[in-house]
């Protein structure tokens, strides 16, 4: 069963192009790389960092020191009924903790073939628009409000 705590990691380059995969099991449903923890006790920023290893071949170990931030922001969400089969009975939400990832321009993306089919590098403002997610977008949306990205 699914442990109902999670994190999203928006990926982006130094342009402000950020990362979207599209899902296998939902055409069109385009996200960030997102993921459960393994376990209760996992820390949130290794969740994070092999949430992004499983879905996009990134190893965070490679890139530099601060590279993957935690954005000291969470949420609560209505997991949708079509998914709830994987966690316990009687659970209906999920906890999502943000994440970013700042990876250099020339980053290869090897995704995991039986979650994700496609992936696309956009301006952060149509990548926003693209998520299927409101949570995904109004991540996005926050990292670039933040002066240490800037905006457009």
């Amino acid at each position: 069963m699914k442990i109902p705590i999670s994190v999203l990691v928006v990926i982006y380059k130094s342009n402000g192009g950020v990362l979207l995969i599209e899902r296998a099991d939902k055409a069109n449903f385009w996200q960030s790389v997102t993921g459960s923890l393994d376990s209760p006790d996992e820390d949130l920023a290794i969740a994070a960092a092999r949430e992004v290893h499983e879905e996009t071949g990134i190893d965070v170990r490679s890139l530099p020191s601060g590279a993957l931030l935690n954005m000291n922001h969470q949420i609560e969400y209505e997991i949708y009924p079509q998914w709830r089969y994987r966690y316990a009975p009687g659970v209906t939400s999920n906890t999502e903790h943000w994440f970013s990832l700042l990876v250099p321009d020339s980053t290869p993306i090897s995704l995991a073939p039986r979650e994700h089919v496609a992936f696309q590098w956009l301006p952060y403002k149509e990548a926003a628009k693209r998520c299927f997610s409101p949570s995904n977008r109004d991540a996005i949306l926050q990292l670039f409000a933040a002066p240490r990205v800037g905006n457009d």
